[in-house]
């Protein structure tokens, strides 16, 4: 392939960059020339889920699949706290209270519709040139304007504390990271999330996505 999309879906610890990389550099051998390949929307190194590639030249469209919704499946750990709102971060404990089943419901119905989210810190966006996670590791003080994004469902899938698995259905640009951390802030409880897969943008699925391994990728 030298033109058009590719779906992989992504395993845990890699970088989005790094999953670009490795088919960029497989294409280019098959192809006997160097294969232009970019991606459209990061997922977070600790994330698995569906990528959309862009080849050749469809490249050139990257910003029309950045801006489709997506449906994410996410594990919440309650009553701890990451610095990065993921596993990657500092773990604090902050609370043992257990919401109830009722609670839980309560507090998802607050994020449906237009909602107000404040993007992560350590995350991709540029300020004055620079991206947030290379100013906050720097040890910078960081605050990202709050951003209007659409939560179009939120279900629960299950919850026994401390885990709680929902799936949900964003519009471009929704952090789940800051998701679960408002949802802990909401519960009184503290949380981050711990697990996320993002399997649907638009109408392509992670069911029909190829592995690294379908490329002769080792991970």
């Amino acid at each position: 392939m030298t033109d058009g999309i590719l779906l992989i879906d992504k395993p845990a610890g890699l970088t989005s960059f790094g999953v670009v990389a490795r088919i960029r550099r497989v294409l280019s051998q098959q192809a006997g020339k160097k294969v232009k390949v970019g991606h459209t929307g990061t997922l977070d190194p600790f994330a698995t889920g569906l990528m959309i590639l862009v080849i050749g030249k469809e490249c050139k469209k990257a910003g029309e699949y950045t801006k489709l919704d997506k449906v994410y499946e996410a594990t919440i750990t309650l009553g701890k706290t990451s610095t990065t709102g993921d596993p990657e971060g500092e773990i604090t404990e902050v609370d043992d209270v257990q919401p109830s089943l009722e609670a839980v419901h309560a507090a998802l119905a607050k994020f449906a519709g237009d909602i107000q989210q404040r993007p992560p810190i350590f995350s991709a966006i540029k300020i004055d040139g620079q991206r947030a996670y290379k100013l906050a590791r720097d040890g910078k003080e960081v605050e990202l304007p709050l951003r209007t994004i659409t939560v179009h469902s939120l279900e629960l899938v299950e919850y026994s504390y401390p885990t709680l698995k929902i799936r949900t259905h964003v519009s471009s640009g929704t952090y789940i990271r800051s998701l679960a951390v408002d949802i802990g802030q909401a519960l009184g409880t503290g949380a981050y999330c711990s697990e996320l897969r993002r399997t649907q943008i638009r109408e392509w699925n992670v069911a029909e996505a190829q592995t690294l391994a379908d490329f002769g990728i080792d991970s």
